[in-house]
């Protein structure tokens, strides 16, 4: 007998990037700072109105979107699609994870920036407070399955909780994956545990 936990927004991230504040310079011009669009769901992320090219050994993909703030390093998520269009073999990691991952050209106007590291496809997450953790009965760190409700019914696996109260509820997946399941944003998604 399967278990759902209470439901809980999915939300489907498209293509971007994490900037660093050297690549921002090298990208933008000296003194650029990141200028806000729109918050994002999560407190104190924001979508910017900064946006580059990104180049692979195959092809470009233009009007990439910026979000904000600033990282320590440079991060390019995109999905297995995009991948395929600009050449490159990016390996599924959370988010943060960025060692010996891949490498591509950014592009702004004339300026172009070559990250040795930094390409990845952003393993299936759910953003949640401690006291989600708590609700849900799960653990930071712990590999679960989800099923999100849509025309097609899917039930994703290996999908990585994350536990910090500077999150909020929400599950994220990439853009072959929400058209893979028919899932539209804002689907309602639910942790399923086997129960014998």
């Amino acid at each position: 007998m399967n278990i759902k936990s209470q439901a809980f927004p999915v939300a489907i991230s498209a293509r971007h990037i994490h900037v660093s504040e050297k690549d921002l310079q090298a990208l933008f011009g000296p003194n650029a700072t990141l200028t806000k669009d729109f918050d994002l769901s999560q407190p104190g992320q924001f979508a910017a109105k900064e946006r580059v090219s990104i180049e692979g050994p195959k092809g470009v993909i233009h009007n990439v979107r910026v979000l904000g703030p600033v990282r320590a390093a440079t991060q390019v998520e995109i999905s297995r699609t995009d991948a395929m269009k600009l050449g490159l073999n990016p390996p599924l990691r959370q988010s943060g994870d960025i060692e010996n991952s891949a490498s591509i050209k950014l592009i702004h106007q004339q300026r172009e920036v070559l990250i040795e590291q930094g390409v990845i496809i952003a393993q299936a997450h759910i953003h949640m407070t401690e006291e989600d953790a708590k609700a849900l009965e799960v653990h930071n760190n712990e590999i679960v399955s989800v099923e999100v409700d849509s025309e097609r019914p899917v039930t994703f696996r290996a999908v990585v909780v994350r536990v910090s109260n500077d999150f909020s509820l929400e599950m994220h997946i990439d853009t072959d994956e929400a058209n893979a399941g028919f899932i539209a944003q804002q689907a309602q998604g639910r942790i399923v545990k086997s129960c014998s």
